[in-house]
């Protein structure tokens, strides 16, 4: 019988071009992969914009597409008010904006927001969590379905997570520290409040809601773990779908009906936020800051305690720090919050190519057309050609600070920054 995962991904192969949908982070399978051909190559602000909406309040939630709706997240009234945003991917028309309930912004880092995590969909009902931990279901025309508010999260960070939809539950990680900043001044912080910051702790856990009733399925717990902002994925061992969640100091694997934990390695770091990759057989994470390093692991069947026993290799140049690596077979790509792509060999680590893109990253590239993409905070994106040679197709100047990472749907590239959304392509 075929994983959920296995059809997924020949569900996804047999879709055209003009009916793919980008459902959650980094899209269908959750790794920054488009199928789609004809995608727009030049633009800037001025040219090639099918459209321009500017979105109301504050928020670095990435957009995703189901069909001819957009939605996306935002926080209104000094970050009180959590807003769901729907925009016509036609027109880019606001078709409605739901204030969902409120909550109270905490501490956080510059670079975050209190509407960070990006939304999901399963074609019926759109997923979303806040800053406070808060998670909601709305219907597509922006109905309420449920609200759950059971978790009171707090991080020294903020939370930058993204939910995730396995069959009938929506998962979500918090991987939070001690809630008792006040000011939040790095001098003379106590060691109270490095717990599971900058000490590790227990605390950390991953919820797997009802999809249809937003009551908690299961928790799955990490052990001892810090502050992190990795959205999770779904990989396949060879013999069943794996959820693969990782945290500050940890890469784990756990059964995405039950919340059994299958495998963890220690991986040393905190605040990580590159999403891992999967291919072939293995896995793909960067440990974030602290000891930065990029590492691969065989999955095939693994079990327990696999930080050495399965890894295949680690590596510590071109490592990001802050936008996910990509894996379009045969390489491993990756792009440094200050710029640098890589090319690795998955194989081996070996590096392939390294040359300066330029600007600075937050954004996770994406594939399609042949093609990576990497969207620079300054609003720039540049696009290089997927293969062993490193060169630039073009580069695209918005002129608007943009964190959020692209999604592409129906022949066109959809971009969140800090004021607007941008629809690039033809109308």
């Amino acid at each position: 019988m075929k994983t959920i995962l296995t059809s997924l991904i020949v569900t996804i192969s047999l879709l055209t071009a003009s009916a793919e949908n980008w459902p959650s982070f980094r899209g269908p399978t959750r790794q920054g992969m488009s199928t789609e051909r004809d995608l727009p190559l030049n633009w800037s602000a001025d040219s090639n914009i099918a459209w321009k909406t500017e979105i109301p309040g504050n928020g670095w939630s990435s957009p995703i597409v189901w069909g001819d709706k957009i939605f996306v997240t935002s926080t209104l009234a000094s970050d009180t008010k959590c807003h769901v945003i729907c925009v016509d991917r036609k027109s880019g028309k606001i078709l409605w904006n739901k204030e969902v309930f409120e909550q109270v912004p905490r501490r956080k880092e510059s670079k975050n927001s209190y509407a960070t995590p990006t939304a999901a969909t399963d074609g019926q009902h759109v997923f979303v969590v806040f800053g406070d931990g808060s998670m909601a279901a709305l219907t597509l025309d922006g109905e309420i379905v449920w609200t759950n508010r059971e978790v009171k999260f707090y991080s020294r960070h903020g939370l930058g997570a993204s939910p995730i939809i396995y069959s009938n539950l929506v998962i979500m990680p918090f991987d939070g520290s001690n809630p008792i900043a006040t000011a939040g001044n790095y001098p003379q912080v106590t060691d109270e409040e490095k717990l599971g910051w900058q000490i590790p702790w227990d605390k950390a856990f991953i919820a797997a809601l009802d999809t249809k009733t937003g009551k908690r399925v299961w928790t799955a717990k990490r052990g001892m773990s810090r502050i992190a902002h990795i959205s999770p994925i779904i990989a396949d061992d060879g013999e069943k779908d794996v959820l693969v969640s990782a945290a500050g100091d940890r890469v784990q694997g756990f059964n995405p009906l039950t919340g059994e934990m299958y495998w963890t390695a220690y991986a040393q770091g905190e605040g990580v936020t590159p999403t891992p990759v999967y291919g072939d057989g293995r896995l793909f994470a960067s440990s974030g800051f602290e000891k930065t390093t990029l590492r691969c692991w065989s999955l095939i069947r693994a079990k327990g305690d696999i930080t050495t026993n399965t890894l295949q290799w680690e590596g510590k140049k071109g490592v990001p720090t802050q936008p996910s690596p990509i894996y379009v077979k045969p390489y491993l790509y990756a792009i440094t919050d200050g710029g640098i792509a890589t090319c690795f060999a998955p194989d081996d680590g070996e590096i392939i190519w390294q040359e300066r893109v330029g600007g600075n990253h937050s954004a996770s590239p994406v594939y399609g057309d042949r093609r990576i993409y990497f969207l620079s905070e300054e609003g720039e994106t540049t696009v290089i050609n997927a293969g062993s040679e490193f060169k630039i197709l073009a580069k695209n100047a918005l002129k608007e600070k943009c964190q959020a990472s692209m999604a592409i749907s129906q022949g066109q590239i959809f971009i969140r920054g800090e004021k607007n959304v941008y629809c690039i392509g033809k109308k």
